[in-house]
């Protein structure tokens, strides 16, 4: 791990000196890139530095110990698990910083929620998870913006596509990919019986034009009239727009826009997401079984979180995590489970690499 170090803090010396070149300055995506990784390396080599501080302590203070009369060495003892304790901390976060950079970390997200099971209730959770998703955007700083919504006739969201952008929004929203099942009496229950019902979660690294190739030929987009809950035309031109991948076969289509070119941009960055999602797992497939999934063991099919309003509980299944405090985290109080799966994330990912 110390060569590693080394060769980062030259790296940092590089990177800052090339930062200083007026011609490196004027590129302004080149000075982005290399800002972006000063960023990395200062995080890295800022830490070195603290552990190699901290260890010169901690030495010094165990040559002290051993020389010291009865009177200091109770003083001597605290400062040195003081330090011991900093250069545990220390080293551990390194080697956290360390560990091999997700591709995403540095993209927006793409989110799209179905109602799934449940019918109508499914949809219904499906716009309370989205209003959870919503406030915890506007705890965090993070700009959320609708792309497409297709109301249901109660309310809730046939479906939902919307763009997340901030700092560190993959790193967290990358974990709310999958089932989510409520268990709740839903408002069309007469007799007060608890169903169980679900919503999906998709979440796609948002592309850029860069990331996937389209050729000329690959797409083909229709234009319809746009129509709300029910069938009931919203729209009396025809500005809805369908992009279908013909060698995918990926459809996406929008309409929440009056202008037809809207809906039809707003299709084509989803529809670019999709494919670069579905790239990306294909390639994560063939390089490791074990890191086909998101964090725990389960497919996409099984259920991540469970929301019990009657309990006011909400499990996450993949670490098994259970918290009593459902109100909050639809009120966007995602914190504490969002650390606790990457916390868990974090550490499958050390065991892989130092296995």
């Amino acid at each position: 791990m110390l060569d590693r170090l080394d060769e980062l803090a030259r790296e940092l010396a590089d990177v800052e000196a090339r930062l200083s070149d007026p011609d490196v300055y004027a590129d302004q995506a080149r000075s982005a890139d290399l800002a972006r990784r000063h960023k990395e390396l200062e995080a890295i080599v800022s830490r070195r530095r603290q552990l190699d501080a901290r260890a010169d302590d901690l030495a010094t203070a165990r040559e002290m110990y051993a020389e010291a009369g009865p009177d200091d060495r109770a003083l001597l003892r605290g400062e040195i698990d003081e330090a011991e304790a900093d250069v545990e901390r220390l080293t551990a976060e390194i080697r956290m910083l360390l560990l091999p950079r997700d591709p995403n970390d540095d993209r927006n997200v793409i989110i799209e929620i179905r109602g799934a099971e449940g019918g109508e209730e499914g949809n219904l959770f499906a716009r309370d998870l989205f209003e959870m998703y919503r406030a915890w955007a506007g705890r965090r700083g993070w700009a959320l913006e609708v792309l497409g919504a297709e109301a249901s006739d109660m309310g809730g969201y046939d479906e939902v596509t919307f763009q997340v952008r901030g700092d560190g929004v993959w790193s967290r929203l990358k974990h709310e990919g999958g089932p989510h099942r409520v268990q709740r009496v839903p408002v069309t229950e007469s007799q007060g019986r608890i169903h169980t019902s679900s919503a999906t979660v998709t979440v796609l690294p948002e592309a850029e034009e860069v990331d996937v190739t389209i050729g000329p030929n690959d797409l083909q987009i229709d234009v319809y009239r746009s129509s709300g809950p029910g069938g009931q035309s919203v729209n009396t031109t025809d500005s809805a727009v369908r992009v279908t991948h013909l060698p995918t076969g990926t459809v996406v289509s929008m309409q929440d826009e009056k202008s037809q070119l809207q809906n039809k941009e707003r299709a084509l960055r989803v529809l670019r997401s999709r494919i670069l999602a579905a790239e990306q797992e294909r390639a994560a497939a063939e390089a490791s079984e074990a890191r086909r999934s998101q964090v725990g063991g389960g497919g996409r099919s099984e259920k991540i979180r469970t929301y019990n309003y009657k309990e006011n509980r909400v499990t996450d299944h993949r670490i098994g995590l259970t918290l009593y405090k459902l109100d909050k985290v639809l009120a966007g109080d995602l914190d504490e489970v969002s650390d606790a799966l990457v916390a868990a994330d974090q550490a499958a990912r050390l065991t892989e690499v130092e296995r």
